[in-house]
């Protein structure tokens, strides 16, 4: 058993949230019991997944999508309502970190990804700012972009969609889990073969196609379940409280 407030220090000093420019609060979101023996970690704070979580007798929650994010209504009504509903009366923590789970060298989504898809990881890409979130690396041995998408459908179970920007075989490569296909256009200016993201907006077939880069969306979802499943294994191993991942599918 570990109190919240040791167990939120440690995540601070790993995670760093304030080195980030985030779109939500990044930590403690919802405030339930004091000491934490049972963490529970999913991609999103959906209904469904905090149902799961109270029957798996959580103490804890923690997530990459969490509440509160910019721009959203701030009343707690309808489905916020219901989701804060489940938190408070069952005494629940809710945890979340979202760039900075994307960044983090070792657990973060992009390192764990790299890690299930076979990866090396040789640097980083800034996206928009600073600090840099995506990463880009290299294939083991070059492949071609149909049996790259093949290797991607086995490893996350989804079928990616694919746009092909070149015949070359694919060596190196970029991404960013989630959705980051903007950082497309910075990948084609590294040079990349190709560049793996969650998510495909319409300007990003043209984008593709006109620098010459190719693009794999292969789910927002499907590439964001790995960081957090290494964090919370991380906290069960360092802590000695108990750890278990719901994942509740998203096709997106």
């Amino acid at each position: 058993m570990i109190t919240r407030t040791e167990l939120l220090a440690y995540l601070d000093e790993t995670l760093e949230p304030g080195r980030f420019q985030d779109y939500c609060p990044n930590g403690l979101q919802v405030a339930g019991r004091q000491e934490i023996s049972t963490v529970i970690s999913g991609v999103t704070a959906s209904e469904a997944f905090l149902q799961a979580a109270i029957e798996a007798d959580a103490d804890a929650v923690l997530v990459h999508h969490g509440y509160f994010w910019r721009g959203e209504n701030q009343r707690v009504t309808g489905m916020k309502q219901r989701r804060l509903k489940l938190l408070l009366e069952n005494d629940i923590n809710l945890i979340a970190y979202h760039l900075p789970l994307d960044a983090h060298p070792l657990l973060g989504n992009n390192a764990q990804l790299a890690q299930v898809l076979g990866l090396e990881i040789d640097g980083r890409m800034s996206g928009t700012g600073e600090p840099a979130i995506g990463v880009c690396g290299c294939l083991p041995a070059p492949q071609s972009l149909s049996a790259f998408a093949g290797h991607i459908e086995l490893k996350l179970n989804r079928k990616p969609l694919v746009v092909k920007g070149h015949e070359r075989p694919i060596n190196t490569v970029g991404w960013c889990t989630g959705a980051a296909q903007g950082f497309l256009q910075q990948a084609a200016e590294l040079g990349l073969d190709a560049f793996i993201s969650g998510e495909i907006s319409e300007p990003t077939f043209h984008t593709a196609k006109e620098l010459g880069i190719n693009y794999i969306a292969a789910g927002h979802h499907a590439t964001e379940r790995y960081g957090v499943q290494a964090l919370g294994e991380e906290l069960a191993q360092r802590f000695n409280i108990r750890h278990h991942f719901i994942d509740i599918d998203n096709p997106v």
